[in-house]
């Protein structure tokens, strides 16, 4: 099909498939950043019921070092801090792709004469 289509219909075409592409990125990158938010609110929830006297540890690449209640709650805050903005970003930047390839599809389908609906990001 796509060898009996007209230049400008090919090149959105192909702007249509490199935005699908941008769109599952994102949105693998927003899935992971949502796990690893996920799992430092845990942490997080997990240091109140820890005596603020226990000796802490945290991963330092292959190693286990020891640290101290404020700073790993410290630690902890700005890490679920950084990854709520990042999951928020990420939340935005999957939107904007969705209204482009949507635009985009229109532009396609009014440059065709108005053909069938085509399969979306998430199709």
């Amino acid at each position: 099909m796509q060898g009996n289509l007209p230049p400008e219909a090919q090149e959105k075409l192909e702007q249509l498939q490199d935005l699908q592409e941008k769109a599952q990125t994102v949105a693998a990158q927003k899935q992971q950043a949502e796990s690893q938010l996920s799992e430092a609110q845990t942490a997080l929830d997990a240091l109140d019921d820890i005596d603020s006297g226990t000796t802490m540890y945290r991963e330092v690449g292959e190693l286990l070092v020891e640290t101290d209640y404020d700073d790993a709650s410290e630690d902890l805050e700005e890490k679920v801090d950084d990854l709520e903005i990042r999951v928020e970003t990420l939340q935005k930047q999957e939107e904007r792709v969705q209204e482009q390839f949507e635009s985009l599809q229109e532009e396609l389908q009014n440059m065709l004469g108005g053909g069938g609906a085509m399969g979306g990001p998430s199709a």
